[in-house]
């Protein structure tokens, strides 16, 4: 018989037994000054396998698109690549218009021999 009525279970055997069943941690943080209260945080943890979290209805992993890779991004993530592409390509079509159309009017300053300037004509 193990010594102070120690159990022979492992620590294994205790996880298990956690993750089968499930366990529930909860508490309040709350810090106050001169009794007006700052902040307020409420913590609930669940500790359980995947299998009893589903049996339960908890399962915001296979929805969320940072854990999941079914995911591509949520729609906001999608819209905003969709916009920055957009926006790309307007760039690249306002340099290409603005080099095209460059007005050419024919009377660029030439110098002259007197140093001065003169207009080329075409």
């Amino acid at each position: 018989m193990p010594p102070y009525g120690q159990s022979t279970s492992s620590l294994a055997d205790i996880l298990e037994r956690v993750l089968d069943k499930g366990i529930v941690i909860a508490g309040d943080i709350r810090i106050n000054l001169l009794d007006i209260e700052l902040l307020t945080i409420k913590l609930r943890i669940l500790i359980a396998s995947v299998d009893k979290a589903k049996e339960m209805g908890i399962d915001w992993w296979e929805h969320d698109p940072s854990l999941s890779s079914r995911h591509t991004g949520s729609p906001l993530e999608q819209e905003n690549r969709k916009l920055r592409a957009e926006l790309e390509a307007l760039r690249h079509e306002r340099t290409d218009s603005q080099a095209s159309t460059r007005p050419d009017t024919g009377d660029e300053p030439e110098s002259d021999a007197g140093g001065g300037t003169a207009r080329r004509r075409r």
